[in-house]
């Protein structure tokens, strides 16, 4: 896993913003104390790769990683402590968003699977009905949240660098930048990777992650991290069933073989497919969440009058 080596730390640009550079911020500690010890030796008693037949099995051990110079115990110590900064920063941006009424979400991919394009369809169609606003994870480029701005949204840029994945820290530095409002929805779209992003809480209410049908039937079975954490799955380019040799059935069955009773919405940007039910998942999701914000604080209300 990416946590070992630290590949966030460095060259990050929040729309022109390089990280590292002293402003305001709600955050309190604005290092990235992404260690890197390689002083262990590399001897081979400290590989847990498991040999069967032609398969090296580097995620067999429990780092379910392998790094030069790094034993697995090594491992697991460095991504614990990566990731526990990292949730600290989730919890913040978390609280943060509830205080708003701010309803978020984490999108996930690999690269060209349509994110931006389902984004900027879904913003065209709900754009009117409450305020949205966009975070946009790339390593280089602006292009995507200059689409997002050109359908009236509100977004930020953030520029990982070598970085294949947000995280909590970079996030809340952007939502610093955004207009938000009470009832509005924040769409997080993370870096295209199908690996790393699925590690990083950041702060989000919700976890879609997409496929392309074009990316094949095995690809939950090949990278079972980033499907094991979605609340809901959205398989894109679904126009494109007729011209391919994709059995529907077999990719969804590899869902369920990850996420057991996994929520699946067939979906094209282009046709229309399945908009309908995913807007329908969306306007449902952000109603639960006002609906539970309004129950706590009318139990905080219902408590204080008690208390009084």
């Amino acid at each position: 896993m990416c946590t070992t080596c630290g590949c966030s730390n460095g060259n990050v640009t929040i729309d022109g913003h390089k990280e590292g550079h002293n402003h305001a911020h709600h955050h309190h500690d604005h290092n990235h104390d992404h260690h890197h010890d390689h002083a262990h030796s590399h001897d081979h008693h400290e590989h847990s790769h498991h040999e069967h037949k032609d398969v090296l099995d580097y995620g067999a051990g429990p780092a379910r990683a392998h790094a030069p110079g790094l034993s697995q115990t090594r491992m697991v110590q460095i991504e614990q402590d990566i990731l526990a900064k990292n949730d600290s920063y989730a919890r913040e941006n978390r609280t943060r968003l509830e205080q708003e009424g701010v309803f978020a979400l984490n999108i996930l991919s690999g690269p060209g699977a349509g994110k931006t394009t389902l984004l900027v369809e879904t913003l065209r169609q709900i754009g009117q009905s409450f305020s949205v606003f966009v975070i946009e994870g790339d390593q280089q480029t602006s292009r995507d949240a200059e689409r997002i701005r050109e359908v009236g949204a509100p977004a930020v840029q953030i520029n990982t660098g070598k970085g294949c994945h947000l995280d909590a820290h970079m996030v809340g530095h952007a939502i610093d930048r955004l207009p938000l409002s009470v009832g509005g929805v924040l769409f997080i779209e993370n870096v295209g990777n199908l690996v790393c992003p699925a590690a990083f809480d950041l702060g989000e209410k919700r976890r879609v992650t997409l496929l392309s049908i074009t990316e094949g039937e095995d690809k939950p079975l090949k990278y079972p991290d980033i499907f094991q954490g979605a609340d809901l799955v959205l398989l894109t380019k679904s126009d494109l069933y007729p011209h391919l040799q994709v059995n529907k059935q077999v990719l969804k069955e590899n869902i369920n073989r990850i996420v057991p009773k996994s929520h699946v919405i067939d979906v094209s940007s282009y046709s229309g497919e399945g908009m309908s039910d995913w807007l329908e998942w969306l306007r449902a999701e952000r109603k639960a969440f006002l609906e539970s914000l309004a129950s706590q604080a009318q139990l905080r209300a219902d408590m204080l009058r008690k208390a009084s």
